[in-house]
């Protein structure tokens, strides 16, 4: 198990810090690689369409589960 590790971010002009564990790091910039988006593009894009109770760290590790679980077929 990793330790979550903090990062900066840029949404939309702002920075944040965003604590998540490596996997979902490593995870996440695969996925913005693999549209050809800048991270940040990414992380604001899921800030947008998060609810307001749901943190954005949570935001991304479900966005990833998600996209996992789309190229799985999973349902």
């Amino acid at each position: 198990m990793s330790r979550p590790l903090k990062r900066s971010l840029t949404l939309n002009g702002h920075r944040t810090s965003v604590s998540l564990e490596e996997p979902f790091w490593r995870a996440f910039r695969q996925i913005a690689e693999t549209r050809d988006q800048p991270i940040n593009a990414l992380a604001a894009e899921i800030d947008a369409a998060r609810d307001a109770e749901t943190g954005l760290a949570t935001a991304i590790r479900l966005f990833v589960l998600n996209d996992l679980q789309a190229r799985l077929d999973v349902r």
